[in-house]
């Protein structure tokens, strides 16, 4: 937030109009549109410069998609929280969002009104989906936690993946954590999603609030 108690947001879409669109609907309902970003990598730069609460984040971009966008942000910025607003309400779109730790997403047939109340509801650290959506992903996941992992007698992370989880729980990028380690960037994202899919969480979120519990942000 800022130092005015307003809520910071950054606008994701490759589609100016649009875009500024909303990016003005916001500023007349009292948000603080921080940034701007038309795509994968300006959107991870931008959230790096400005550490938004809230990132719109649309699906097509020019040179990739919203969940890789979705990733680069919170590798950025791992305290920022990410509503996808898109026009596909495709199965593989929204769980892809989620996987990439998205915390909500919305169609853009949503009105003004719903668009608000789901920037507020999403940093207030809820869950927001189209009517519809939420089924969808609950189910999937509810699918992925009762599959059997052979490799699974109980969570068994590697040497390397409780490092890069210690740091994550201490709220360092990926990058931060690149450089402490002498790792490559995407190395240390393939740690991160590893660690994800072991413990079977969704998101950076729980990640980091699993290693609090577990005493690694000590």
């Amino acid at each position: 937030m800022t130092e005015h108690g307003r809520l910071r947001v950054m606008v994701v879409d490759d589609h100016p109009m649009w875009r500024d669109g909303v990016a003005r609907d916001l500023e007349e309902e009292g948000f603080d549109v921080v940034a701007t970003a038309d795509g994968v990598g300006s959107a991870g730069r931008r959230a790096a410069a400005v550490i938004p609460d809230v990132v719109l984040m649309d699906m097509q971009l020019p040179d990739g998609n919203g969940a890789e966008a979705t990733a680069a942000v919170l590798a950025s910025s791992p305290s920022s929280r990410v509503l996808v607003l898109s026009a596909s309400d495709e199965r593989d779109d929204v769980l892809g969002a989620v996987k990439a730790g998205a915390s909500g997403y919305l169609v853009k047939s949503a009105s003004k009104t719903e668009l608000i109340a789901a920037v507020r509801a999403t940093a207030a650290g809820q869950a927001v989906f189209t009517p519809g959506l939420a089924g969808l992903v609950l189910g999937e996941f509810r699918r992925m936690s009762s599959t059997p992992d052979p490799d699974r007698g109980g969570p068994s992370l590697t040497a390397r993946e409780t490092e890069v989880l210690r740091y994550v729980a201490k709220g360092l990028s990926a990058k931060q954590i690149a450089s402490r380690l002498s790792l490559s960037h995407r190395t240390v994202e393939n740690h991160v999603q590893a660690t994800l899919r072991k413990l079977q969480l969704g998101n950076r979120v729980e990640l980091t609030r699993y290693a609090i519990e577990h005493g690694l942000d000590e």
